[in-house]
């Protein structure tokens, strides 16, 4: 199977080893993986702003380089969900754009439904705390929000869970915003803040070690916090923790 790795922006730029975690964590399933370098953004931050005249052309650039693949990857899920659920305001009618849609997929969610890993090898001794981002959540189904009513489910807890030695806390608020929300966390830089600090604190207050998730967007709006307040607290994309608990089951 031939994969065609997006990579959003704020990856390629600030946190390149998630991408190439993705890479490790998408071989280690036999997948082979293409990084195509015409790639650029997909637009979201136009489209968020208003701007969508500036995301159009980004829209056409994602369909031109991705259509061919028999599966495109991301490790985001607020650009996967761009992808899939508003790129039709762009893109409807156009050839091959249907099909891009369907085999889009984040990562976590073409782990489970793409490729059906039930259980994971591996080691990870620390306790996490899994942060649900809003376009994941509640856009892409990557788990079960609060206000339905239904069996509970999160693919990321389903692969997490697998581990050895892994402890996932459980969160008072398991599925409230982070307050990153792109420009929101630029034009509302205070109540951005605060509610990053709300999702710290509930995280903390469970005994997290970690907090990982599906999108470093948020990741990182929590990292910047944290950062600042110099709490003992770790983000890790979930790639990175597959990956490391793959190398530590490798050393035993």
């Amino acid at each position: 199977m031939q994969v065609g790795l997006f990579i959003p922006c704020y990856v390629d730029q600030f946190y390149p080893h998630v991408g190439m975690a993705v890479v490790r964590v998408l071989e280690r399933f036999g997948v082979e993986v293409v990084f195509p370098i015409e790639q650029t953004c997909c637009g979201q931050p136009m489209a968020n702003t208003g701007c969508v005249d500036d995301a159009r052309p980004l829209a056409f650039k994602f369909l031109n380089t991705f259509r061919d693949f028999e599966y495109v990857v991301c490790p985001s899920g607020s650009c996967t969900a761009m992808v899939r659920m508003h790129y039709d305001e762009f893109l409807k009618g156009h050839d091959g754009f249907d099909e891009l849609k369907g085999k889009t997929y984040e990562l976590s969610e073409f782990l489970t439904d793409v490729l059906k890993v039930d259980k994971i090898e591996g080691r990870f001794p620390h306790k996490v705390g899994i942060h649900q981002s809003c376009h994941g959540l509640r856009e892409l189904r990557l788990a079960k929000s609060s206000e339905l009513v239904g069996e509970s489910f999160s693919k990321v807890r389903h692969l997490l869970e697998s581990l050895q030695g892994i402890e996932l806390v459980s969160l008072e608020r398991p599925d409230e915003c982070c307050g990153f929300g792109g420009t929101f966390a630029v034009g509302e830089e205070a109540v951005s803040c605060m509610m990053g600090n709300d999702r710290i604190q509930d995280h903390e207050t469970a005994g997290a070690e970690v907090i990982t998730g599906v999108d470093m967007s948020c990741l990182m709006h929590l990292e910047g916090l944290i950062r600042r307040q110099c709490k003992p607290l770790r983000v890790m994309h979930l790639a990175e923790i597959l990956l490391a608990s793959e190398e530590q089951e490798v050393r035993g």
